[in-house]
C-alpha cells in the first residue's frame, strides 16, 4: 500500500456538500482499488463556518489545513449571507484560503465531451473534440489589491488593479511550460491598450517569451477573446490571464462544455499542494434537490491525484470512468437531452464508481 495521504475536504454550502459527498465516495473507492492508503477529513468552511463560529475561515479549519496533502473544496456562499460585513461573507474566506496558502497558480482545462455536444448551445462543429487550458493568476490583481474600499458616504468605491513583474513572471513561465508539453501554442490575454497594468502584462510576457523559442505566442485583448472563445474556440489551446479576465472568460468557456457542472479546476502554489474545486457555485435554489451535478466535483479530485500525489495512472482512470458514464447515456439534469436517462447526484457518483470496479 502506497504511503498515507490526507485530503481535506471543505464540503462548503449549497451543492457543495452533495457533490463533495459524491466525490468521497469516489476517494474511497479509488483508494481501495489501487492500494492506496488515502485518508479523509472534513472541515467546516464558507457560511457554514459563518454559522457555527461567525468566521467563514475558523482556526480549526487553519489547523486542519498543516496536516493536509490536498484540499477538495466543493462551493462557498449564497443570498443568507450577501448582508454580512466583507470580511465575514463566505467569499472572504475563499480569497484569504488562496492568499494565505500561495495558490498563484489556478488550472482550468477546458474539454467538451462528444457526448454532451448537444448540451451546449453551440454548434458541435465549433466544439468537437476541443481541449483548452485556462491559466488564471489568482491571488493578485484587483480581487487582492490595495488600496480598496469606499469613501464619502459609501457613494463611491474604488478598487486597485495591481501586479508587479515578478508575479506575472511567475505564472507566465507555468503557462510557458505547459505550452511547451501541449500543441507549443500560447494566448496571453490582457487589455493593454487600456490598462497599464496590462501593459506591463503584456512586456513581461514578451520578454519571458524569448526564454521560450518553441512556444507561438499570441496577445488579444479580452474583449475580443471572449468573443473568440464562443467564434472559433478552437483557435486556442493554453491562454493566460490575470485574476479578474481569468475568472470571467472561465466561466464563458463553461458554455461550451455544456454545463458549468462539468468544468473542474486546480489552484497551486510553489510547492504543487492544492484546492480543488469545481468552478461552479453554490446553487443554493437546487440543493438539496439531489440534481445537482457532481462530475466537476469528481474531476477535481482526479486533477488532485495528477497535480498534487503524483498519480497520473489512478488520474486517467477515472477520467475514463466518467467518459464511459457519459457513453452509457447517463446524465444529470444540466446535460439531459433527449433519449438519454436522467440520474440523480448519488446515482452519478454510483455509477461512475461502477466504472473503476
Amino acid at each position: 500500500m502506497k504511503n498515507k495521504m490526507n485530503i481535506l475536504v471543505l464540503p462548503g454550502d449549497g451543492v457543495g456538500p452533495e457533490v463533495t459527498e459524491e466525490a468521497i465516495k469516489v476517494i474511497k473507492a479509488v483508494s481501495e482499488i489501487y492500494s492506496l492508503n488515502v485518508q479523509i477529513e472534513k472541515a467546516l468552511f464558507g457560511g457554514a463556518a459563518v454559522d457555527k463560529f461567525g468566521n467563514p475561515f475558523p482556526e480549526e479549519t487553519k489547523n486542519k489545513i498543516r496536516d493536509s496533502d490536498a484540499i477538495l473544496l466543493g462551493a462557498v456562499g449564497g443570498k443568507k449571507y450577501d448582508s454580512l460585513e466583507k470580511e465575514n461573507k463566505p467569499e472572504s474566506g475563499l480569497l484569504e484560503l488562496r492568499k494565505k496558502l500561495n495558490l498563484f497558480i489556478n488550472i482550468r482545462p477546458i474539454i467538451s465531451f462528444a457526448e454532451l455536444s448537444n448540451s451546449s448551445p453551440i454548434k458541435s462543429e465549433y466544439i468537437s473534440n476541443l481541449d483548452i487550458v485556462i491559466i488564471r493568476e489568482l491571488v493578485g490583481g484587483l480581487y487582492f489589491g490595495e488600496p480598496r474600499g469606499y469613501k464619502n458616504n459609501m457613494t463611491e468605491a474604488y478598487n486597485t488593479m495591481k501586479y508587479s513583474e515578478s508575479e506575472i513572471n511567475r505564472i507566465s513561465d507555468y503557462a510557458f511550460k505547459l505550452s511547451e508539453k501541449r500543441s507549443g501554442k500560447l494566448c496571453s490575454v490582457d487589455k493593454a491598450n487600456v490598462l497599464e497594468v496590462s501593459q506591463l502584462w503584456r512586456s513581461t510576457v514578451k520578454k519571458l517569451s524569448e526564454n521560450y523559442p518553441n512556444v507561438d505566442l499570441s496577445h488579444m485583448y479580452v474583449d475580443n477573446a471572449a468573443m473568440q472563445l464562443v467564434q472559433n474556440p478552437k483557435q486556442f489551446d493554453v491562454v493566460v490571464t490575470e485574476n479578474l479576465f481569468g475568472d470571467i472568460l472561465s466561466d464563458i468557456a463553461s458554455v461550451l462544455t455544456g454545463s458549468i457542472g462539468m468544468l473542474p479546476s486546480a489552484s497551486l502554489n510553489e510547492k504543487n499542494f492544492g484546492v480543488y474545486e469545481p468552478i461552479h457555485g453554490s446553487a443554493p435554489d437546487i440543493a438539496g434537490k439531489g440534481i445537482a451535478n457532481p462530475i466537476a466535483s469528481i474531476l477535481s479530485f482526479a486533477m488532485a491525484l495528477r497535480y498534487s500525489l503524483d498519480l497520473d495512472n489512478e488520474a486517467d482512470a477515472l477520467e475514463k470512468a466518467v467518459q464511459d458514464v457519459l457513453n452509457d447515456g447517463f446524465r444529470t439534469k444540466d446535460i439531459l437531452s433527449e433519449g438519454k436517462k436522467e440520474v440523480s447526484t448519488s446515482a452519478m457518483g454510483d455509477a461512475i464508481i461502477s466504472k473503476l470496479q
